[in-house]
């Protein structure tokens, strides 16, 4: 397959990259600063795009056979900035890959998003989701919703804690809205992101990892 990253520079969109290659696919890397991917591949393209610019996301899509958006902001001055800053680029993606013909949509979202939302501690869901990252939780709702009518074949992955630590390639997949473990590594995510381009079994699907 031929993969397009957008948010490939660092953390779960850098080892989505790496996931990818490992498992043979062709690579595209889309970030701001695509040079801090520090992984040299014959398959892998470097590519320098902004997630918040329409023409720069709707460059970047046609030939790829799917879509990852890991894209974060690194902190949240960004969202100060920009409320939307999930569902503005994501909404460029979307037209992006409607007007190229590109179907497969895999988008990073976070455990406690819409349904969800009663997995977690009660603690916990008043603590982050209601106070501290209150806005990135309200902008990932409206990022789901526009990939649910979007009319592609979407998936979206809600992990738990994110940690550092080793993909185990053991972790729990739940399209049911259940319990998931509390927390799970990057690299394990990473591995679902790629495994959601490939296989149909997720797809229409938000899904909840742990593990």
């Amino acid at each position: 397959m031929n993969i397009l990253v957008i948010g490939a520079s660092q953390g779960t969109g850098a080892l989505a990259v790496r996931a990818a290659l490992e498992k043979g696919h062709r690579v595209t890397a889309f970030a701001r600063r695509p040079n801090k991917l520090t992984l040299d591949d014959p398959r892998l393209r470097k590519v320098t795009g902004d997630f918040h610019q329409a023409a720069s996301v709707e460059a970047a899509v046609p030939g790829h056979d799917a879509v990852i958006v890991t894209v974060s902001a690194t902190t949240l001055r960004g969202f100060k900035a920009n409320p939307r800053y999930f569902s503005q680029g994501t909404g460029y993606v979307i037209a992006g890959m409607k007007k190229a013909e590109v179907k497969r949509l895999v988008v990073l979202s976070a455990l406690g998003v819409g349904e969800s939302r009663r997995l977690l501690n009660p603690l916990l869901r008043a603590l982050m989701v209601d106070f501290l990252l209150k806005g990135p939780f309200e902008d990932h709702e409206r990022q789901e919703s526009l990939v649910q009518a979007s009319g592609l074949d979407w998936v979206v992955a809600r992990p738990s804690r994110l940690t550092n630590g080793p993909a185990r390639r053991r972790y729990a997949k739940k399209t049911l809205v259940e319990s998931v473990p509390s927390s799970i590594s990057r690299a394990d995510v990473a591995d679902f992101l790629v495994e959601a381009c490939e296989v149909d079994a997720w797809v229409g699907h938000a899904v909840q990892l742990g593990g």
